[in-house]
């Protein structure tokens, strides 16, 4: 059973994930969390689970991103002095 709710969750994550960018609601997680709860906390737990773990890696690409950026711009000024 628990990889069936794993797997439903994986899934809805991805999906919530790409409405909720393309709708630019950053919280539609939250409301889909709600309407799982009433449902079955088993899949409302593993879907929240996906969600967070999903959107700290986004955090955490980004903020690399901008790290790599930072030291690329750093060695271009180095290189045209």
């Amino acid at each position: 059973m628990s990889n069936t709710i794993e797997a439903l969750a994986q899934k809805l994550a991805v999906d919530t994930l790409k409405v909720q960018d393309a709708s630019g609601e950053d919280r539609l997680y939250v409301e889909v969390g709600q309407v799982l709860g009433a449902a079955s906390q088993s899949l409302e737990e593993a879907f929240l689970t996906e969600m967070r773990v999903r959107l700290a890696e986004r955090k955490a690409r980004e903020f690399l991103n901008k790290k790599v950026s930072a030291l690329q711009a750093q060695l271009e000024a180095k290189g045209d002095t």
